[in-house]
């Protein structure tokens, strides 16, 4: 395994993090979901990401990690969205953040928050309220670090702009979708603005919901066991289920052999070329898609391998970011 600092800080998390989105307390048995957290461990994946708004997905990774030492691994959640019906039950005031902790150390099972990320952006709270919140949680030790996701190149520059004004403790880390088809960081500044700010990226979705696997073909039904298939969490997967996309993963899965590699060891390298990138979040319903993608980390990425993929992305056309 390889580990990298989280933006400016002295924090060092595994170059590949395994997250909870759509899979665990949900569509994993638990059982599973044990397994794959433990062989992640076993890898040498130290950097584990959930969130409040996962069902049942936070006691489940908090009741595994429990096995180990609390200091050998980075824990992380999130909150925004609702948690209840209330008018107060969402966003990031001062009391929801709060409240939100409290409750997310509870499911966890620890004292600590390693990393609490603010899940989107609340147009309705001033940001110098949930700056000040997170920070007070960090005062008293209930979390060490504090992180975004999904946030413009503006909502952060004002965010430090305000954290520089009150003398607050930085924020770390966004954590943006980002994959060979879905690159809107690139081009609305927000990788740049990362770099000047000192927050890394903690990238999700770098496999784009599992077609950057291989397992979806132009022409060919959805296989049924697949997540395209689960009425349930395919939202997301629907927006890459287009011909020009999928042709494109088959060349990029050519291209990928070439190299003695899979497709999705050739993505996540892909994603993890830029240092501004400290970690990528994969997800896993078995333990084998763990070790396959760890290898990933192996793979190195020539120039002239990258101008061919960029050739190949360039048949794609328009891809609107499914956020």
């Amino acid at each position: 395994m390889k580990y990298r600092r989280l933006g400016n800080s002295g924090l060092k998390v595994s170059e590949l993090g395994l997250g909870s989105w759509l899979t665990y307390g949900s569509a994993t048995a638990e059982e599973t979901a044990q397994a794959c957290i433990e062989k992640a461990y076993d890898l040498g994946i130290n950097f584990f990401d959930t969130a409040n708004a996962y069902p049942g997905a936070e006691a489940v990774v908090g009741k595994t990690l429990s096995a180990y030492p609390r200091s050998s691994y980075v824990l992380a959640t999130k909150l925004f969205f609702p948690q209840g019906s209330g008018p107060n039950d969402r966003g990031l005031s001062r009391k929801h953040i709060i409240e939100q902790c409290e409750a997310s150390l509870k499911r966890l099972g620890t004292d600590y928050i390693d990393l609490y990320q603010c899940h989107r952006f609340d147009p309705e709270t001033p940001m110098e309220e949930t700056l000040r919140a997170l920070d007070d949680l960090t005062s008293q030790g209930k979390i060490l670090y504090a992180g975004v996701s999904e946030w413009t190149a503006e909502q952060i520059s004002n965010a430090t702009t305000i954290r520089h004004s009150l003398n607050l403790r930085p924020l770390i880390s966004n954590q943006p979708i980002y994959n060979m088809f879905e690159r809107y960081i690139e081009k609305e500044q927000v990788i740049q603005q990362c770099e000047q700010d000192g927050l890394g990226l903690v990238v999700f979705s770098p496999l784009a919901q599992g077609v950057l696997t291989g397992k979806y073909k132009p022409g060919q039904s959805i296989p049924q066991d697949s997540r395209a298939a689960n009425e349930k969490t395919n939202g997301v997967i629907n927006s890459y289920m287009r011909d020009d996309v999928l042709s494109c993963t088959v060349k990029l899965e050519g291209l990928a052999t070439e190299l003695g590699a899979s497709l999705s060891q050739l993505a996540l390298a892909w994603v993890l070329r830029m240092p501004v990138v400290s970690s990528a979040i994969i997800g896993s319903s078995r333990p084998s898609q763990i070790e396959e993608n760890v290898k990933a980390l192996q793979l190195e990425l020539t120039d002239e391998v990258l101008a061919r993929i960029d050739e190949i992305l360039s048949e794609v056309s328009h891809f609107a970011p499914a956020r």
